[in-house]
């Protein structure tokens, strides 16, 4: 079934009569593509938020690049690597579960969404592991904060700069949690069908921007000249 069928190119008698569609669109093709460009240009207000702290990190590692290589190497590549693999394998999920919605698979859809959160919950105590990690090593910048090498201001900014960057990012999946539960809700009351399926592929794409994001973070944060260690 193609994607324009799915969503509004419906026998003349079932033409606009569909009840999740809005007054203000003709059909249900024209609601999803409403939908999917607002869930885009809200993306790109994301890109923008995420941009200052990519820029501020690009300034810092010109000017401290020594620092930012003991910092990266600090962090455990480890547990990065894992949650980096996380995170793809449930934008796989998350495709799974767009394509059962698509085809009425009320059952797959479910078991798809909730395997999509059981990932993204796995990403958060993974991270929440890395925290406890840097709060015992004394590595939250603070007025607690301790370096035992050279440039421990400079690390300092590069710590920072991590506890933004992920904990943006963390905050971000989070939200997305919160939108796979409403979807887990609907999907089990049988609220998705072929015809509508909308709020499931709009929740996709902002799953994805979420692990996509992460896909940048990984090597700016954990493979800062990791070879030379």
């Amino acid at each position: 079934m193609s994607e324009a069928v799915a969503h509004g190119h419906l026998d003349d008698g079932q033409r606009g009569h569909h009840p999740r569609l809005q007054h203000q669109f003709d059909d249900l093709e024209q609601q999803f593509e409403s939908s999917k460009l607002g869930m885009w240009l809200f993306l790109v207000t994301e890109i923008l938020f995420f941009g200052g702290l990519f820029m501020a990190y690009t300034l810092y590692r010109i000017w401290y690049y020594d620092a930012f290589v003991a910092g990266s190497n600090e962090l455990d590549i480890t547990l990065g690597a894992l949650n980096t693999a996380v995170l793809i394998f449930s934008s796989l999920t998350m495709a799974m579960g767009v394509r059962s919605a698509q085809l009425g698979h009320r059952k797959a859809l479910v078991n798809w969404i909730i395997l999509t959160m059981i990932l993204g919950m796995v990403f958060l105590v993974v991270k929440g592991f890395e925290y406890h990690h840097k709060y015992v090593m004394h590595h939250i910048p603070g007025a607690y904060f301790q370096w035992d090498g050279v440039n421990g201001n400079q690390v300092q900014i590069f710590l920072s700069i991590y506890f933004c960057l992920t904990g943006l990012h963390a905050t971000h999946m989070v939200v997305g949690l919160g939108i796979m539960t409403w979807l887990l809700v609907g999907a089990i009351r049988g609220k998705y069908s072929p015809q509508w399926y909308t709020p499931v592929e709009i929740a996709g794409l902002y799953w994805h921007f979420v692990d996509i994001v992460w896909i940048f973070l990984f090597p700016m944060l954990y493979l800062v000249n990791r070879h030379a260690h």
